[in-house]
């Protein structure tokens, strides 16, 4: 016999209800096929039973977890041959690693500019792990050269960020990099130029910012010998 349609609600008599009430604790399942069987409720079915319960706030009590001092039903149990071969198929290799491991070595490229991630052997000052996660072509040169200056950062020489080896890279003023980008100056990307141009485009860049910096040097001294 079907239940009644989505949304309709079942009838129930207080007997029943209060039979219900009283088996609340015990396995839904098994209680459910009592209450059919002795009430003749072929249409309640289990979804139906357990929503009873659970608007009524008649939970089982059980939780899905281990009390403290709970032993597991199969304490001492022996595992049976075939479940340990089945279980074997499993179990990790000694030196086998997950697929999401992401130890010293293993590198990604940034889909947004094409820079090179890396995982290094260093502590991770933000979160105290092992390892931590750098930009390859600034940890190369840093290991080449020391650390990038304040106010500096790394431009590359060829257009090429996948290419990380530190000849590549030069250590640049950080206002030095709207002239290369562009913009404001009217003029191409230093990316866009050819490559056999790309030296002059820097050289350049350099000289101007070297003057502006004169300028700027210039216009301090003079307001400091007027006060």
């Amino acid at each position: 016999m079907s239940g009644p349609g989505k949304g309709r609600r079942i009838p129930y008599s207080a007997e029943e209800l209060a039979w219900i009430k009283s088996r609340s604790k015990d396995n839904r399942r098994d209680a459910h096929a009592d209450f059919v069987a002795k009430f003749g409720r072929a249409d309640v079915s289990l979804k139906n039973f357990n929503a009873l319960c659970k608007r009524r706030g008649w939970m089982t009590g059980r939780t899905g977890q281990f009390r403290k001092g709970q032993e597991p039903r199969n304490k001492g149990v022996p595992m049976s041959a075939e479940t340990r071969a089945k279980a074997a198929r499993t179990w990790f290799r000694k030196g086998n690693l997950p697929h999401t491991y992401r130890g010293p070595g293993h590198e990604s490229i940034c889909s947004k500019d094409g820079y090179v991630w890396m995982v290094v052997a260093e502590k991770n000052p933000h979160t105290g792990a092992d390892t931590r996660r750098v930009l390859k072509h600034r940890w190369l040169w840093e290991q080449a050269n020391g650390p990038v200056p304040d106010r500096h950062c790394l431009k590359c020489l060829d257009g090429n960020p996948q290419n990380t080896d530190p000849s590549n890279w030069e250590c640049i003023p950080r206002a030095l990099l709207p002239r290369l980008a562009g913009g404001r100056h009217r003029r191409k990307r230093y990316e866009d130029y050819e490559p056999e141009m790309r030296p002059a485009v820097l050289a350049v860049a350099k000289l101007e910012h070297a003057a502006r910096e004169a300028r700027k040097g210039q216009q301090r001294g003079s307001q400091h010998d007027t006060l």
